[in-house]
């Protein structure tokens, strides 16, 4: 199966942009992990991905945030947000279990710098989840995480570790706050599979910083250890970034290929 991960940035701005981009590929996207889609649950375009084959599951916000699952199996189970009032408040967290695989779609904070309520906001929401994964997950698990994370991880995730040191999703606190997610027990699976390769996932839309590659990786697929051993591939997929129309997001969709029995 491929499982994708892509933050849209509104799904209504980018929907004949993602369905162009699924025909490009031949539609062989097995499950789309969306994050920002900007809308309410009634707002998301389910009929355009239902003639598709996909199964919506949606946990949307108008005008922010948002998440969605999108698969072609049937999911077998699906649980939105955190199951806490406090922090569900705003629509950042998804889980389906689809075919025995448990896929965990984030939305994280994007965070500000550092003294401000959002820089605290992002690394008590970064606690919480690693809480969560403590509380209902095992390492032992087949578990996916995916998501825009808002955390260039290292300085091989940016394009000029020197000219972002110390800004909002380089900052040693968040960095260590990820850290947390792989020290619980999940792998980052793309730089296991592409451990000295410098590759983005995000690019300001200003001064044409995709086409001068001034981008960061803030996009990630976390996988336990069971479950990487059973992802044949991982790439980030450029093609719906290049596009001039329909106006791209400012995010590239992570591809994940996983031997699913």
């Amino acid at each position: 199966m491929k499982f994708c991960s892509f933050n849209v940035n509104s799904i209504k701005a980018r929907k004949d942009l993602v369905l162009q981009w699924l025909d490009h590929r031949g539609n062989d996207i097995d499950a789309l992990c969306f994050q920002e889609i900007k809308t309410e649950d009634g707002g998301f375009p389910a009929a355009d991905f239902e003639a598709r084959g996909y199964n919506c599951q949606v946990f949307g916000q108008k005008g922010y945030n948002g998440v969605a699952i999108l698969s072609k199996p049937q999911p077998e189970s699906t649980l939105k947000g955190f199951g806490q009032a406090a922090w569900d408040a705003d629509k950042r967290l998804m889980l389906a279990r689809v075919k025995g695989i448990q896929v965990l779609n984030v939305y994280a904070p994007h965070g500000d710098v550092r003294g401000t309520d959002k820089f605290d906001h992002k690394l008590r929401w970064y606690k919480n989840l690693a809480l969560h994964l403590e509380e209902n997950f095992s390492p032992r698990d087949p578990l996916l995480v995916v998501g825009d994370f808002n955390v260039a991880h290292q300085d091989i995730d940016v394009y000029s570790a020197e000219e972002l040191e110390d800004m909002i999703g380089t900052m040693p606190e968040e960095r260590a706050a990820f850290s947390g997610l792989l020290g619980w027990g999940l792998v980052d699976a793309f730089r296991a599979l592409h451990p000295g390769i410098k590759q983005f996932t995000w690019w300001d839309y200003i001064g044409s910083a995709f086409w001068k590659g001034k981008g960061m990786r803030l996009d990630y697929a976390l996988c336990t250890a069971v479950l990487l051993q059973k992802i044949r591939a991982i790439d980030v997929d450029l093609w719906p970034r290049k596009r001039r129309e329909p106006t791209p997001s400012d995010h590239a969709p992570v591809v994940i290929d996983i031997e699913v029995r």
